[in-house]
C-alpha cells in the first residue's frame, strides 16, 4: 500500500511539472502582446443632435460621447480594404458590391450599394485566413435609422458551412433563419457599428440585412476588417 501511495505522488508531482511551466509560458506571451488601438479614421458626421424616438425593440440607448478606442494586438490593420465583395443580388440597386471595401466611409451619394428588398447579404473574400479583432461596419449613416436583422459571421469557406463563427446578431425573431439573436439594435452613425471579434480565424465575412426603419432596402457603405 505504502508502494502505491508513493508511485501516486510522484505522478501526480511529475504532472505538475509538466502542466505548470506551459501554463507560465502563455501568460508570458500575453503580457508581452502590446495592445495599441484600431487604425480607424472615421467619416465626418452627418447628423447633429439626438435622433426622434424610435419603436424599435431592444434598441441601445446613444453612448452621449466617442466610442472609446478599440484596442488590439500590435500590427493589426483593415484587411478587408480592396478584397473582393460578393452578394445576395449581382445587380445592386445603387452602386456597385466593391464599394463596401474601397476604404471611403462617408455617406454621401456614390459612397453606398444599395440592394433590394427583403434579406439580403455581402461577402468579402480575405483571400487568407486572418487573425480577426474587430469589425466595423457602416450601413447609411446619412440620417438616423436602424437596420433590421443584422448579422455578421465568419468563416473558411465561401459557402459559409466550415467554422462558421457567429459574431453579431440582432436578429431578434430569427427571420433570417440563422438562429435567434441576443444583440441590440443600434442606430447608424458615422462611427458605425464596432464589433469585437476577439481573435477569431477566418478567411470568409459575411453581413446580412433586412430592410430598415426608413424603407425596405438595405445599404452597406463600408465594412472594414481588422486582422492580422
Amino acid at each position: 500500500m505504502k508502494k502505491i501511495l508513493a508511485f501516486f505522488i510522484t505522478a501526480v508531482m511529475a504532472l505538475s511539472f509538466v502542466v505548470i511551466p506551459a501554463m507560465t509560458v502563455d501568460i508570458a506571451l500575453a503580457k508581452d502582446t502590446k495592445l495599441v488601438p484600431i487604425p480607424l479614421e472615421l467619416p465626418k458626421p452627418m447628423f447633429i443632435g439626438t435622433p426622434t424616438p424610435m419603436k424599435v425593440d431592444k434598441l441601445e440607448k446613444p453612448l452621449g460621447k466617442m466610442r472609446p478606442p478599440f484596442l488590439a494586438p500590435e500590427g493589426v490593420t483593415n484587411v478587408a480594404l480592396d478584397k473582393p465583395v460578393t452578394g445576395s443580388d449581382d445587380l445592386p440597386v445603387i452602386g456597385e458590391l466593391e464599394m463596401v471595401t474601397d476604404g471611403d466611409m462617408e455617406a454621401a451619394d456614390g459612397s453606398y450599394v444599395e440592394l433590394g428588398p427583403f434579406a439580403q447579404w455581402v461577402a468579402i473574400d480575405l483571400e487568407q485566413e486572418y487573425e480577426i479583432y474587430a469589425i466595423v461596419l457602416w450601413h447609411f449613416h446619412k440620417q438616423p435609422r436602424v437596420y433590421y436583422d443584422c448579422v455578421v459571421q465568419i468563416a473558411q469557406d465561401a459557402d459559409f458551412t466550415k467554422d462558421v463563427v457567429t459574431v453579431f446578431n440582432n436578429d431578434i425573431d430569427n427571420s433570417l433563419g440563422l438562429g435567434k439573436g441576443e444583440d441590440w439594435h443600434y442606430v447608424e452613425t458615422n462611427e458605425g457599428k464596432l464589433i469585437d471579434c476577439k481573435g477569431v480565424k477566418g478567411r470568409y465575412v459575411r453581413s446580412y440585412t433586412n430592410g430598415n426603419t426608413s424603407n425596405d432596402l438595405n445599404h452597406w457603405i463600408e465594412l472594414a476588417v481588422f486582422g492580422k
